[in-house]
């Protein structure tokens, strides 16, 4: 007898819909012949982590004439040297437009000039991230996932509500408290389906009213207010696209967490070593394949207990401010080698890991103090097939949209450029 399934196959029973894991029977095989062997699609995703201030300029590189592979890992970057062959340092890189010195991530992933829009003080674009969430978030539950910190302003980060900027380089929101990111990402809703889906016809049938309404006060309306409300306009329209997404979901039920539910009020080291295990936990049940981090400074240094504020120490001189800079780095490190450890340790169906399909972003759009060129850039994984365990250093001021390009392109996006990108690296290219 031959039973069809397919990956969102789920068993019913007592009134219970439970999602089945990736089982070999059905279409997941580790082992077979090379006769019956059927290919198995292993998606692809990115991950963005984005410091505020900057790194230590000093001791966070490596000496820029000791390129290639067999470099010496610098001062900040030895906690990685168990992962020195799984990622590779870029220098050289800077956003051109950037003009502003405490702003971290703003423009980090976006390269967008600031007064590109007239009569505007600050307009932004389309964040790499949300790039990647366009073309490959169309099949999970969460087209993206934004993680942020809760002391965003005092840690170098600058005006957004996460990483992410969409398309209209307007700010997209992140969830700043493990707890309630482990809720939305695991935790089954509480309204029956009935309900669940009159509220989405509701918000529907909003929505429908105002663009009536909004479509008569169009009429005699100037070219400048026009623009805003076409502006207004493409804003609804992302309303409802959420809204069929959501529906599009409303009778499949959330992954069962492969993780304990976090405790109320963790911070610094202990938040962003959650948020770690949340961003695993998400890609591991293929919730999400585009996910931004917007990480704590402010509270990592008093989790250290480092009397000096995040602002402070990033503008370090010799001195104690300076070595808690250099603490803040090698702590920066450490936690990034042990997010690798978990990528890795997270086999897919056909052995190989969560890591070598996923491709890692970290850095900042601040070098170190209020310097905005050399950007620290540190990619890791295989998701984006870029050449790994190379240092490699640029042309100075090479555009870092050069970088997310040749990363997009490495996922198998069809993107021509990006912010004020150039061209690709071929030299990143595997």
């Amino acid at each position: 007898m031959k039973t069809d399934f397919n990956r969102r196959t789920f068993l019913r029973g007592a009134g219970a819909l439970i999602a089945l894991p990736a089982l070999e029977s059905i279409g997941f095989r580790r082992f077979a012949s090379a006769a019956t062997k059927a290919a198995v699609a292993i998606p692809k995703r990115a991950v963005f982590m984005g410091i505020g201030f900057g790194v230590t300029k000093q001791t966070w590189y490596p000496d820029p004439k000791d390129t290639g592979a067999k470099y010496q890992l610098s001062e900040g970057l030895s906690p990685l040297a168990r992962h020195k062959q799984d990622f590779t340092i870029v220098q050289g890189c800077a956003n051109n437009y950037s003009n502003e010195a405490h702003w971290g991530s703003t423009f980090w992933l976006t390269g967008a000039n600031r007064y590109s829009v007239p009569g505007q003080n600050m307009a932004n674009s389309i964040s790499a991230d949300q790039v990647v969430a366009e073309q490959l978030g169309q099949q999970t539950r969460f087209t993206s996932i934004q993680l942020d910190s809760s002391d965003g302003s005092q840690s170098g980060h600058g005006p957004g509500a996460s990483l992410a900027w969409d398309k209209r380089g307007k700010p997209v929101a992140g969830y700043n408290d493990p707890l309630k990111t482990f809720h939305k990402l695991f935790s089954a809703e509480d309204l029956p389906l009935v309900q669940r889906q009159a509220a989405i016809d509701e918000k529907r049938s909003v929505l429908d009213a105002v663009l009536t309404e909004a479509n008569r006060v169009q009429r005699g309306l100037s070219r400048n207010d026009n623009n805003k409300l076409d502006e207004y306009f493409q804003g609804i329209r992302d309303i409802e696209t959420r809204l069929g997404k959501d529906e599009d979901w409303l009778d499949k039920p959330k992954p069962k967490a492969p993780l304990d539910e976090p405790p109320v009020g963790l911070k610094g080291r202990e938040e962003i070593e959650m948020m770690h295990n949340l961003i695993v936990a998400a890609l591991q049940t293929d919730s999400t394949r585009a996910l931004t981090y917007r990480m704590p400074g402010q509270s990592l240094l008093k989790s250290m207990d480092v009397k000096h504020s995040s602002h402070n120490v990033s503008h370090y001189s010799p001195g104690e401010r300076m070595e808690a800079s250099k603490a803040r780095d090698q702590m920066h490190s450490t936690l990034l080698a042990g997010f690798m450890d978990k990528l890795k340790a997270i086999k897919e169906a056909d052995g190989t890991s969560l890591f070598d399909h996923t491709s890692l972003a970290f850095g900042s759009n601040i070098s170190s103090i209020h310097y905005l060129d050399n950007c620290p850039t540190l990619l890791a994984g295989g998701g984006a097939n870029l050449k790994l365990g190379e240092h490699l250093v640029l042309p100075k001021d090479t555009p870092l949209c050069n970088v997310w390009l040749t990363l997009l392109q490495g996922l198998g996006i069809d993107a021509e450029r990006h912010g004020d990108s150039s061209g690709v690296i071929k030299e990143l290219q595997a």
